[in-house]
């Protein structure tokens, strides 16, 4: 892998581009400069240049011919269309999961579930939130379905932003709680079955309330 002339690889600097733009310390449509991020990240304009490419096929950044790059803004509609999209990949997930978990995956399911509890019952919905995607990211984990995780781990770094909101809307946090606990019930029961529906209900939910705020974006 080739390393640039100040010692970063181009993995290590994609990686670096990529959650900044995942975690907002970019915004949505802030322009990315070469030679910014070049002073930024420590690394040439031709890795720069490099990176830029692989995070427009991510669907993270937009570039346009004469007026450069910059990072991509997903509107409310696309953010519904991934969810969509992203709930067909998750009930796949949450059904080779329930075939394939071991005792151990599952007592780690089980952590996370309790460090949920604890900030829902401490309203602390952004830690909750947080708590949210890590159990997502294990069941997929879990589930050793390599496609499925690479193209929702795509999905979910394009929405993100809205992911954190769905949690503030009246009641949901309670309700997410209980469905999150039904998932991970049905994985610990090894039933493919119930696992793939709770998982469907749950994203229909946030589905549904990310069109109800609408209005809010």
């Amino acid at each position: 892998m080739e390393v640039s002339s100040q010692g970063y690889t181009e993995e290590e600097c994609y990686r670096r581009l990529r959650n900044a733009i995942i975690d907002g310390t970019l915004m949505p449509s802030q322009r990315l400069v070469e030679m910014d991020l070049a002073r930024w990240l420590g690394a040439s304009r031709a890795t720069i240049r490099t990176v830029l490419a692989r995070l427009e096929q991510d669907g993270l950044v937009e570039r346009e011919r004469y007026r450069g790059a910059r990072v991509r803004h997903v509107s409310h509609d696309e953010a519904v269309e991934i969810l969509e999209v992203r709930m067909a990949l998750e009930c796949l997930i949450a059904r080779y999961a329930a075939l394939r978990a071991t005792d151990e995956d599952v007592a780690k399911l089980e952590d996370i579930l309790a460090w949920m509890r604890r900030h829902y019952e401490g309203q602390d919905l952004l830690s909750y939130s947080d708590g949210n995607a890590k159990l997502h990211r294990c069941i997929a984990e879990i589930s050793r379905h390599h496609t499925a995780r690479r193209l929702l781990d795509t999905l979910n770094s394009q929405s993100v932003r809205y992911q954190y909101r769905t949690i503030l809307a009246p009641n949901r946090s309670r309700a997410s709680m209980e469905e999150h606990e039904a998932i991970v019930r049905a994985i610990r029961a090894r039933n493919p079955d119930v696992a793939e529906q709770t998982m469907r209900i749950h994203l229909s939910r946030v589905c549904d309330t990310l069109r109800e705020m609408r209005q809010g974006f």
